[in-house]
């Protein structure tokens, strides 16, 4: 069954941990996976911020080749929805805007930031495994372009959407697929409608999705 890869980025986006595999230095010819946290940039690719002194970093730069295990539901494992991306895995220098953006979703990352041993790793994905139950299952191409918001375009909408963010509601970030908010602590997704590309088509959209969170208590968390 043909999946598109749209249906993975958006669980990827919702989801805030994973397990990496990576290739080991230590013991070469196996692989070694790490349980990690990570934040997806305004294009759906995992963002990571890791340690100098750990060994899945010493992989990654030895051997960027890894993969990504994400998986989402209740039930048992083999109930839930998966799915594997599979890409290179090397440093990247975050700007500012992108890296307050990665603080917005990741607060307690600034005490390793301000670590100084701590820098950013990022996924470029090129294939990726779905199984999301019977029959909806299958390999893709995920090195498919998506349409994106310049960083400084998606801070400045982000902005004006806090101040009309209901109270207890907080707005973390925003692309053409979804807007991500903090609700009591709860991590939540919400899916854009379609709009018709612009920036601020996109903004209104999402506040009208962010007024109707005051009206409704959180969903389970996510993330």
């Amino acid at each position: 069954m043909k999946i598109s890869y749209a249906v993975a980025r958006s669980l990827l986006r919702r989801g805030s941990s994973g397990a990496l595999g990576t290739q080991s230095v230590g013991v070469p010819g196996y692989p070694f996976v790490s349980s990690l946290p990570y934040v997806a940039d305004g294009a759906g690719r995992p963002v990571f911020l890791l340690s100098g002194l750990a060994e899945h970093t010493r992989n990654l730069l030895a051997d960027p080749h890894a993969s990504l295990l994400v998986t989402e539901g209740e039930g048992s494992l083999l109930e839930r929805t998966r799915l594997t991306v599979l890409g290179p895995v090397e440093p990247v220098v975050l700007d500012e805007v992108s890296c307050a953006r990665y603080l917005r979703y990741s607060p307690e990352s600034a005490d390793y930031l301000a670590l100084g041993d701590f820098r950013f790793f990022r996924l470029e994905p090129q294939r990726a495994r779905f199984i999301g139950g019977f029959g909806q299952m299958g390999w893709m191409d995920a090195a498919i372009p998506v349409a994106t918001l310049d960083p400084a375009a998606e801070a400045t909408v982000v902005e004006s959407l806090a101040r009309l963010a209901p109270v207890g509601v907080a707005v973390l970030g925003l692309d053409f697929e979804g807007l991500d908010v903090r609700i009591a602590g709860v991590r939540r997704r919400l899916e854009v409608p379609p709009t018709d590309g612009s920036v601020a088509a996109l903004h209104d959209a999402a506040a009208t999705l962010l007024l109707q969170t005051g009206e409704a208590p959180p969903a389970a968390d996510q993330a």
